[in-house]
């Protein structure tokens, strides 16, 4: 069968496959499932209800198909040419977004239940995909996981992958059933596998390729598909599956074509059959009289059966791309006629559609079982980061979004949605608006009322505190005059008594002046108590009046009731912030929205304008030279210096965009000077000083990097600390994106003789070597680049005289990096660390240090194994005008 197609087998011939275990009797056999399932005395299955567990994975909506999106990881020649694929898709997994690009301006955000970038583990994918879908499927539900998308955007991996060399790169296949297996009883359960393939619309059995034209039965009644002549293989552990895994691949048919060596030519279909039994007991209620006993009958077995599908569906092309002819033509037209027939049954269940054209097609017939009712489907889209997978991106996201729509499709058209998005926006700012003037109106007048109430106390406090004080101070003052009156008098009466009887007559004995000395005694302590008691009561005032200045005081003590009603005035008036907040959050995004939109509608009316000023201008006039007149770039119709403004935006999302329309403008060479002297450059460098968000920092970063291309700007960049400014953010960054970007621009200010003490004292070099613990490809290229750069300049610098020491890069411990990574895997990386080690041989003075540090034997690896002759010819020169070196190698009995 396969030997008469164009293709080959899958994985090559048998010779270089695992020994297989042989296939009994006992666990083969050629008949279908659904002749054996079928009892009479079996419960009907548990197939129409909904499981509270799949809510999670099909947000409880039965028919629901989840899709996810999955850009596959470049491949070693993908990162060789350094192919990306940022300018046609960018992917955004925090918002399980997708943003297809039509040009520099203009894009399409579709949204997705998942979307996973090319960093995203095998596991994560299956967790994501298809681990929802096997649980429903052990609770009794069909289900179905297929794998959709261009050849060669790695359909395979993600579904069918062994994972021999690594047990992490496990497929979807050899999960699900690694799930299945763990979680049913080998006593009660039992699973059976058959592996089929759709090969040019003929049902074959990749487990006995013989049996290569297998009928497609539907029973009448239940509507279920079978296919009766297929293989069934019991499957009791895990290796027996991988080993059936492996045979069925290896029966499987692929062909070398231009866009994959290793393309499948048809659709791999592995159907998994669950049967689980579960004990049962029907309790019967005991007679009204005797309520202590119950009537139990004996246990009943329900049993559950259930179907799992894996679908690697076959990948669609483009004949003109993938060179197919003869009978890889014919293949390549059954495969996309069969996945446009799976193209039109989404589309008229996503429409609600009366007539499903299930019967145009084998693989809509064998896929009956996979839409609509109590089914759970996942999809998974693949898309390439290679160039040549752009022409069909389009169409691929597009029937993601079509499957989606099953249920339903949420689509963003940003340049189409302006007006219905500000309608919105307006509706809810009037909402708000509404009810905060609701609640303002009920927070003033409940302002008001507290306000009153505290008023009211603080005045009847204040009239108790009054009236108390004043009585005080008249008894203190009435006690204290009848004291003084009551001395007075009693001092009048003792001086008369003495003049009298005392100095007149002058013969009062001792006794009678004892008496009067007593008197005068007893009169001098009353004074003083009176003067004490009067002390004590002024006393007793002050301390009244400082009680009084407290309790008047907020939050010094006071009535309780006042403190708890000024927190409940801070709560209010916090409240009241957050709402003014909210509003004034959505009125600047109205007005975003309606600027973005009357801007476009500005430009496009210019344009058109303008398009027909040409034409009427050219019908009356040649273009001189043949040329056409030049469009004017968006800036000039927007402004740069309003650009540039927005870069100081409160808004986060009007800051980013802002940013990027700058990075996007630093990339053309003719508009650095005019950012430059617009302040364009100051104004990045403050963005990547002041903000911590990721986003803003990587693409400030690479507006940088681009600026800093131009050697009449990096003297710019140094001058307003730009350099500090680098290493601080190579220091803080994680992820790998930005800290690209802050390594390219580091790497070309190190190409500048002028920084060379700088970028050193400054900390760049430092800050580039350690940018290496990313470990992230791009990330050594870049540094890896900027050390070569900075050792050219140091060589030249030598050469001339201008410089003498040894290399600042070997002070600052860059050796020991670059000699372990000098025959990297990775070629640009390995390109410019042999270039740096050939100009830092260059310099006398690092020989010894260099011999010592292992230098010298890859220095010898590179004169004679290095894939380019100018680096092999450089590394020669260098070792053979180095008198040091040259004495080492007569020593070690080198040859070069």
């Amino acid at each position: 069968m396969a030997s008469s197609c164009n293709g080959g087998f899958r994985n090559g011939s048998s010779s270089a496959q695992r020994p297989l275990k042989p296939l009994t009797a006992s666990n083969l056999k050629s008949t279908s499932f659904k002749s054996r399932v079928h009892s009479s005395h079996a419960p009907p299955p548990f197939r129409r209800s909904y499981p509270s567990n799949f809510s999670a994975a099909a947000d409880g909506v039965p028919g629901r198909v989840r899709v996810a999106v999955r850009l596959r990881p470049r491949n070693a020649e993908e990162l060789a040419a350094d192919a990306d694929f940022a300018d046609c898709v960018e992917l955004q997994p925090e918002l399980k977004r997708l943003k297809l690009r039509k040009n520099n301006w203009d894009a399409d955000t579709y949204e997705f239940d998942d979307v996973l970038t090319e960093f995203a583990s095998q596991k994560r994918v299956y967790e994501v995909v298809a681990k929802p879908v096997v649980e429903s499927v052990l609770d009794g539900y069909n289900g179905t996981v297929m794998a959709y998308g261009q050849t060669g955007t790695g359909k395979t991996f993600t579904l069918g992958h062994l994972g021999d060399d690594d047990t992490a790169s496990r497929g979807i296949m050899v999960r699900a059933m690694e799930d299945v297996l763990a979680d049913i009883s080998p006593e009660t359960d039992s699973v059976s596998v058959s592996y089929l393939q759709l090969y040019m619309e003929a049902v074959q059995d990749l487990l006995v390729p013989a049996n290569d034209n297998i009928s497609i039965v539907e029973d009448p009644k239940t509507g279920d598909v079978s296919v009766p002549g297929a293989t069934v293989v019991q499957i009791r552990d895990q290796q027996s599956i991988v080993e059936l895994l492996r045979l069925g691949e290896a029966n499987r048919i692929a062909a070398n074509t231009k866009l994959n060596t290793e393309s499948s030519r048809s659709h791999a279909i592995l159907m998994v059959h669950v049967k689980r039994s579960f004990p049962g007991r029907e309790d019967a209620l005991s007679s009204e009289i005797d309520n202590a006993s119950h009537l139990v009958k004996p246990s009943k077995l329900i049993v559950r059966k259930s179907k799992l599908v894996l679908v690697d569906l076959a990948g669609s092309e483009r004949v003109h791309k993938s060179g197919s002819e003869g009978h890889m033509l014919e293949e390549a037209k059954s495969i996309n006629l069969s996945l446009s027939a799976l193209g039109k049954c989404i589309n008229a269940l996503a429409e609600n559609s009366s007539h499903v054209p299930i019967r145009d097609s084998k693989l809509t017939r064998l896929l009956k079982d996979s839409f609509g009712g109590t089914a759970r489907t996942s999809l998974i889209v693949t898309i390439g980061p290679s160039p040549r997978h752009r022409g069909e991106t389009s169409s691929t996201i597009l029937f993601g979004q079509r499957a989606m729509k099953v249920e339903n499709m949420l689509k963003i058209k940003e340049e189409f949605d302006y007006k219905s998005l500000s309608r919105k926006l307006e509706i809810q700012v009037d909402k708000l608006i509404a009810e905060n003037e609701r609640q303002q109106k009920a927070f003033d007048n409940e302002v008001e009322r507290i306000n009153q109430e505290a008023q009211n106390r603080i005045s009847e406090v204040e009239r108790n505190f009054a009236e108390a004080l004043e009585k005080e101070r008249l008894k203190c003052q009435m006690e204290y005059m009848e004291s003084v009156k009551e001395l007075e008098e009693k001092l009048v009466a003792n001086q008369q008594r003495h003049d009298c009887d005392g100095f007149i007559n002058g013969n009062c004995d001792g006794k009678e002046l004892g008496s009067v000395s007593e008197e005068v005694s007893e009169l001098r302590k009353l004074l003083q108590n009176e003067i004490q008691l009067r002390k004590a009561a002024e006393d007793d005032l002050n301390k009244l009046k400082s009680q009084f200045e407290q309790f008047m005081q907020p939050g010094a003590g006071g009535d309780t009731e006042i403190i708890r009603l000024h927190k409940i005035l801070e709560d209010e008036a916090y409240k009241k912030k957050s709402l003014e907040e909210e509003v004034a959050i959505l009125q600047s995004q109205l007005l975003q929205l309606t600027f973005e939109a009357g801007q476009a509608k500005e430009s496009l009316e210019r344009s058109v304008d303008s398009r027909m000023s040409q034409a009427r201008h050219l019908q009356f006039k040649e273009p001189v030279n043949g040329q056409k007149a030049p469009i004017a770039p968006l800036y000039e119709h927007v402004g740069l210096q309003k650009i540039l403004s927005l870069l100081e935006s409160e808004d986060a999302n009007v800051r980013i965009h802002a940013v990027k329309v700058v990075a996007n403008l630093a990339a053309e060479e003719a508009n650095q000077e005019k950012i430059v002297e617009s302040g364009g450059l100051t104004s990045l460098l403050m963005l990547l000083r002041s903000f911590e968000d990721e986003t803003i920092r990587r693409v400030a970063a690479g507006a940088i990097a681009n600026l800093a291309m131009n050697e009449a700007n990096q003297e710019l960049i140094m001058v307003q600390g730009g350099i500090s400014l680098l290493s601080m953010t190579a220091a803080d960054a994680e992820d790998p994106q930005t800290l690209r970007m802050v390594a390219g621009a580091i790497a070309n200010l190190c190409g500048n003789d002028k920084l060379q003490m700088k970028l050193r004292s400054e900390g760049g070099i430092r800050a580039l070597l350690g940018m290496e613990r990313c470990g992230h490809p791009d990330v050594l290229s870049q540094v890896a680049r900027g050390i070569a750069n900075f050792a050219k300049c140091e060589s030249r610098a030598s050469t001339q005289g201008l410089k003498s020491g040894r290399s600042l890069l070997i002070e600052d411990g860059a050796l020991p990096w670059i000699v372990q990574n000098a025959n990297n895997e990775a070629a640009p990386i390995r390109r410019h660390i042999e270039l740096a080690l050939c100009h830092l041989a260059q310099q006398e003075v690092n020989a010894k240090e260099m011999i010592s540090g292992g230098a010298l034997w890859e220095l010898v690896r590179i004169s004679r194994d290095c894939s380019r002759e100018d680096i092999r010819t450089l590394a020669r020169r260098t070792l053979n005008s180095s008198s040091t070196f040259r004495s080492e190698m007569r020593r070690l009995r080198i040859e070069c």
